[in-house]
């Protein structure tokens, strides 16, 4: 009697709107040929629902995320007046390409929880576990990899960015660099309300070298000992060649 009561409780009760994410890119792949400077791409959606909105405002956040590879980072000390490489820990996993951006400032429309569950910011889509075990400071070296890569464009949060009307309609763009790394990356699009992910959509873009640029590429990983003999025998022709001219233009 008490299981039926409580049945007939949930069912008098409204259900809770469900809101979905309707996503679309601008492009789905990338060709990096000789000529290729970087591009820029449109993430564009709507949040579809079937029950008007309820609660605090809902926030958008776009997470776009390039191949992971391990990297090695080193510190540099003085020694004898010159810097030489001294202690060096290495990261598991690091994304080679992340940008971020967001609606609002990240720390107030994404709780930590949330952000450990799905790895959206920066510091947790890099995984170090095994440097703990290779230096007593892996914080700092954490940093350092941060630092250097937000220097180089390659990580960016671009607060604000994403373009929200009437809390249905969202679009932003997000600027590739000209030195992509070849692979798949991820575009992950997250609804959040107070902090919490209410909905999540994620798509692929496919970005691969073309033309020359995959020739030598290829080259280089299956064919080492002819790809060195065709750079060594290019830098000679080049040097000859810078010779050659140089000679034409004191006569």
């Amino acid at each position: 009697m008490i299981r039926l009561a409580i049945l007939l409780l949930a069912l008098a009760l409204p259900a809770s709107a469900q809101e979905k994410i309707v996503l679309g890119l601008s492009q789905y792949s990338v060709t990096i040929t000789t000529n290729y400077i970087g591009t820029e791409i449109l993430v564009y959606g709507a949040v579809q629902r079937d029950a008007p909105p309820e609660g605090a405002p809902l926030q958008v956040i776009v997470a776009v995320e390039g191949p992971h590879t391990p990297v090695m980072v080193r510190r540099k000390d003085r020694a004898l007046g010159i810097w030489v490489n001294a202690e060096a820990a290495r990261v598991d996993s690091a994304p080679s390409f992340y940008a971020v951006a967001t609606t609002g400032p990240l720390n107030d429309i994404l709780s930590q929880t949330d952000d450990l569950r799905h790895r959206i910011t920066i510091r947790q889509a890099i995984r170090s576990v095994g440097m703990s075990s290779e230096t007593d400071d892996p914080q700092t070296f954490l940093d350092a990899l941060l630092r250097i890569r937000e220097a180089d464009g390659r990580y960016r949060i671009n607060e604000g960015a994403v373009r929200f009307d009437a809390a249905t309609l969202f679009r932003t763009d997000v600027a590739l660099p000209a030195d992509l790394t070849e692979g798949d990356y991820r575009v992950r699009i997250f609804l959040t309300r107070d902090g919490q992910v209410v909905d999540m959509l994620e798509r692929q873009i496919d970005v691969r070298k073309a033309g020359l640029e995959r020739f030598l590429y290829n080259l280089s990983r299956d064919q080492s000992l002819i790809y060195g003999l065709l750079s060594l025998a290019m830098a000679v022709l080049a040097g000859w060649g810078a010779s050659g001219l140089f000679r034409l233009i004191r006569r």
